[in-house]
């Protein structure tokens, strides 16, 4: 997951986190709830989820240094965390969608935030996929073309749901569910593909160049 210019920061991003897989968890929201709610609920999950996006692409280097986390270490730990992921979406298990039995906060509005903060606001995949990509770099111009790529996704994130809510109430999700295993398979390749990342920069050899 080499990432060297804004479209390919872009291609990864949205691999990790684009619609396919947001999309599902604002349709399990959406049962409940009016139409108004669930996009007032994508505007403020949004405006805060890019706000927790641009912190880590910017603060990349602060956060790996002060504890004490080698470009290569992040690069596996992410691949493993891509790949456990992938797994469970294939199988179709949702990791991070919380549990439909948990106590509901009287306000719809942050009770709906606090669904989303672990799919979308600070999902682990998109926060390893936005360090990475920060540390392939070590400028502020790169962590800034990152930063740019991740606003993108997560608007295009928020444009989905606004249009599409209406059809995720109604939704009985088997599309969602189809994209969402394909997309498990994507995400595999991209966790193998760190793995081997940061294998080759701890050193180990392999017996063709990896690239």
């Amino acid at each position: 997951m080499y990432v060297f210019s804004l479209s390919s920061a872009f291609v990864a991003l949205f691999a990790v986190v684009g619609p396919p897989k947001i999309l599902l968890a604002f349709a399990q929201l959406g049962v409940g709830r009016s139409t108004r709610d669930l996009r007032l609920l994508a505007l403020w999950s949004t405006l805060v989820a890019a706000l927790v996006g641009v912190m880590m692409a910017y603060s990349a280097d602060f956060i790996t240094n002060l504890f004490h986390v080698s470009d290569e270490s992040l690069q596996l730990a992410g691949g493993v965390i891509f790949f456990i992921y992938a797994v469970a979406l294939v199988l179709g298990i949702h990791l991070g969608l919380g549990d439909s039995d948990d106590d509901h906060l009287a306000n719809p509005l942050v009770d709906g935030i606090r669904a989303l903060l672990l799919p979308y606001i600070a999902s682990p995949l998109a926060m390893t996929g936005v360090l990475v990509a920060s540390l392939s770099k070590d400028n502020w111009p790169w962590r800034g073309t990152v930063a740019v790529a991740y606003l993108a996704v997560v608007a295009i994130n928020c444009v989905s749901v606004l249009l599409l809510a209406p059809l995720l109430q109604r939704s009985h999700q088997t599309t969602l569910e189809l994209l969402s295993r394909l997309l498990g398979l994507l995400l595999a390749a991209v966790g193998v593909e760190l793995i081997l990342n940061g294998l080759v920069g701890l050193g180990v050899p392999f017996a063709g160049e990896h690239h």
